[in-house]
Parts: structure tokens; sequence; C-alpha cells
């Protein structure tokens, strides 16, 4: 039987190479996005061209109130694109940067954080828990910046250190039903995130490059292809894992 994954944040930058990745792996798609539906529409565009089904749902991942509407709307289209009342793979990607120091943080920007990259993943994990197959995976993005510091990221990495230690927990209570989960901590990457900062700008393109072993900032290939590796039947025995893909970064 294929394998469905569900990654949200899909329509741009790691979640829609993710995405990609995965379905050239073999996998149908369903992913989420939060504004850009066009862009969004072009990734299951192109994962059809591939020859695999996908779906796209709006959905904001730091309204928790919005997740049981998305659950009944996820149901459906299993039951009329697959026949299933199951998918198989969940990947915790949607999220943002916030750039702010300590002493400059808003309280509305630690809340978002925290509604979006830990409130939001506990939650919605949670929502999903029944449909997601005995045997299944899921995968939480965390970040290089819970290892190494960079000012400005306070509040963005200490809640992905809260996601890591959550990845522990749902490893635990889950392997009751087969289910593994890790958490994959990229380092900086050359997307849109946090403005762009790492792909446009020369002069902190060039900190992290310095700041890793094999002498460059990421690129977004390098981190989709990981995550469709760690679903396959090959890595049936990592759980509860931390799994930095920075390319050697602050070592």
């Amino acid at each position: 039987m294929t394998k469905i994954a569900l990654i949200t944040g899909a329509s741009r930058g790691l979640g829609r190479n993710t995405a990609l990745a995965i379905a050239r792996s073999g996998s149908d798609i369903i992913m989420t996005y939060h504004s850009r539906r066009e862009e969004a529409e072009s990734v299951v565009a192109e994962i059809a061209g591939m020859g695999r089904k996908a779906v796209a749902f709006q959905l904001d991942t730091g309204d928790v109130s919005a997740f049981t509407p998305f659950c009944e709307r996820l149901r459906k289209a299993l039951h009329e694109t697959w026949q299933r009342d199951t998918f198989d793979h969940l990947v915790n990607n949607a999220g943002h940067g916030d750039y702010a120091l300590i002493g400059e943080t808003s309280e509305a920007q630690f809340d978002r954080l925290v509604d979006v990259h830990f409130k939001g993943v506990y939650f919605l994990a949670q929502t999903l828990l029944p449909l997601i197959v005995d045997g299944g995976r899921i995968v939480n993005l965390s970040s290089g910046l819970t290892r190494v510091t960079y000012p400005g990221y306070a509040a963005y990495a200490a809640v992905k250190g809260a996601v890591e230690v959550l990845t522990r927990y749902m490893a635990r209570e889950l392997g009751g039903r087969g289910i593994a989960v890790n958490t994959v901590a990229p380092g900086a990457i050359e997307t849109d995130f946090g403005g762009g900062a790492v792909r446009d700008n020369p002069e902190i393109n060039r900190i992290f490059a310095d700041m890793t072993a094999l002498g460059r900032a990421g690129v977004p290939d390098d981190i989709g292809p990981m995550i469709a590796s760690l679903l396959s039947a090959d890595n049936r025995w990592v759980n509860a894992q931390r799994i930095e893909v920075s390319g050697g970064q602050g070592i």
C-alpha cells in the first residue's frame, strides 16, 4: 500500500523541499499552507507530475481551535482520495523566524513562537493521533540553534528545545503503537526563513559558512531528502533521536 505523508508548512522552503523529496521516494502527500495558496497548488501540481497524489489544506498551525475542523477535512480527503481512514507519516515543519534580542522581545512575538513551534506541534499531533497508522512515523523539526547560539534567536531556540524534549516523550508514549518519533535539527539553511537572512545577506551567510565544517551554509536539498530517508523502512529502528543536519555547524 502506498504511504501517505502529511507535511505542515509545505508551500515553500524546507517544507516544500521535504514534500517533494518524500513524493520522489514513492509516497503520496497531504500538505498544509498558511497563506500562500498559489505556491501550495504549484507544489501539488509538481507532485502530480511525478505520478503521485497530493492535496493541500490551509491551516494556521498556531491556532489550536482550527485543528478539529482540519481533522474532519482530512478524514474526508483520506476517504475520497485514498479510500483510507489513516495516514502514515506526520512531519511537523511549519514555522517562522522572529529575530529579537532577549531585552527587546515583545510578549506578542514570544507568544506567537510558542503557539506555532510548540503548542501547535503538541496539539496538532494530539488531534491527529487517531488518524496515524500504527507503525507510523512522526518527525518534528527543531534547529541547530538549540545546540549553538546566535544572538537574537533565544525565544525561537527555546521553543525548539521544548520540541526536542516533547519528541522523546512522544516516542515513549507512542511506542506501544509502534510509532517512531524523531527530531530533525537543520543548521543554517538558505531559504526565506527569518526574512531570507542566510540566503540573501552575504555577511550572515559567510558567518554561518565559517562556523560549518563543510564550509558553506545549507540549502533545502540538504534537508528534504534526509527527512525522506528517515521515513523509509531502512530507518525503522531510529527512534527518540535528535538528528542534526548542519554540515558540522559549530563543532
